[in-house]
């Protein structure tokens, strides 16, 4: 009897306490979820109005604008040398210079040869003229005087071949000083003074190179040949060099101009070849290196431009989630999925050519937990360096 009457005891328990739980679990009145807990949060960015530079992006190898290897011209010892490696040189300047004793000492033997033969030749048609003077009067034969006039023109022969050699005499001389012919750094010595030079020398003296300006040599695909044509109708076509890398963000090197779009598409790559000229100023552009090379072939104006990350792609094509505030201010904006028309997209911007206006308002953040009329609370975004 007494088992009997705790196990009833026991069964009245347990039924309270399941009763209790059904009461907490579905016995209270729902509680009404704030407005704020059913909106998303978002970033958003408006869409701003302006020109966007539009550039065609290639890898270039920056080129010295003249490039000229020293060469002797006459063969003599160098005697001396007049620059350091690596100096600047301007055009003309003596550079160094081979011993001149041998070809002052050839002029003065083709200068002495060449009195010679004057003195020579003014006898002879000092006899010509006397001897046609004699066939006048019959005092002489005709053959004698042709024979005299033949001697004076032989000397005449012997006087010109004398100039000529004086003059080849004093080219080589000239050649004993060697000038620098353009402006520019020279590089590495390769001949030291003493040695023996010669105008088949390999490498010869030193190479000199012209940097300011400077060429960049960069390749494009053949389908941007339409572009650059328009650009280079256009006018000067303007190029930016920058540092390895974003060649966005990328420091810049320098601006340039192109200079030549080469006559042919390479059949191999499918490329066209261009160089483009650049001041220099600094030097940060040095032969052999590789730089960005931005070519701007066209400024769209007045655009409609959104962040890259506004947009979203659909089923149709391209949208963005466009903020749409409430009439009411005290209820929060919605979005709709906008379509948009891109006219033109590189990492920084998108151009939009139908579907916004200037001052636009699209989320930029927050766009996967979205669909048309979701109701949205605008948020700062994270500063930079946040965590």
């Amino acid at each position: 009897m007494a088992k009997r009457r705790g196990r009833t005891i026991v069964l009245v328990i347990v039924i309270v306490v399941i009763a209790i739980v059904l009461v907490r679990l579905f016995g209270g009145p729902a509680k009404p979820k704030s407005t704020k807990s059913q909106t998303i949060p978002v970033t958003v960015a408006k869409a701003s109005v302006r020109d966007v530079p539009v550039y065609l992006d290639a890898l270039g190898t920056v080129v010295a604008y003249r490039t000229v290897t020293v060469q002797p011209m006459i063969t003599g010892p160098l005697e001396k040398v007049l620059f350091h490696e690596g100096q600047f040189v301007k055009q003309g300047q003596l550079i160094a210079e081979i011993d001149p004793a041998p070809y002052k000492a050839s002029l003065a033997l083709a200068e002495a040869k060449l009195a010679q033969d004057q003195a020579s030749l003014a006898n002879a048609e000092l006899q010509a003229r006397q001897y046609a003077s004699l066939v006048a009067r019959n005092y002489t034969s005709k053959q004698q005087a042709a024979t005299a006039e033949a001697t004076a023109a032989e000397d005449r022969a012997l006087v010109k071949q004398d100039e000529a050699t004086i003059e080849t005499d004093k080219i080589n001389l000239a050649y004993t000083k060697i000038r620098a012919p353009i402006s520019g750094l020279t590089g590495i010595l390769q001949v030291n003074a003493g040695n023996i030079v010669n105008p088949n020398i390999t490498g010869g003296i030193v190479v000199i190179n012209t940097l300011q300006p400077i060429s960049v040599q960069f390749s494009l695909p053949q389908q941007d040949l339409p572009q650059i044509r328009r650009a280079m109708d256009a006018g000067a076509v303007h190029l930016i060099a920058t540092a390895e890398g974003n060649p966005v963000t990328a420091p810049v090197l320098d601006h340039g101009v192109l200079s030549v779009l080469d006559n042919t598409v390479n059949a191999n790559t499918g490329t066209l070849t261009l160089k483009g000229k650049f001041p220099n100023p600094k030097l940060e552009l040095w032969p052999g290196s590789y730089v960005n090379v931005r070519t701007l072939v066209q400024t769209i104006g007045h655009a409609v431009t959104v962040p890259p990350v506004a947009v979203q792609q659909g089923p149709n094509g391209s949208f963005v989630f466009l903020v749409k505030p409430s009439a009411n201010a005290k209820d929060p904006a919605t979005v709709t999925d906008q379509p948009i028309t891109i006219d033109y997209e590189n990492q920084s911007v998108v151009v939009v050519a139908k579907g916004l206006a200037g001052g636009d308002q699209v989320v930029t953040e927050g766009n996967s937990r979205l669909k048309a009329g979701s109701k949205v609370t605008i948020v700062a975004p994270p500063k930079a360096g946040a965590p």
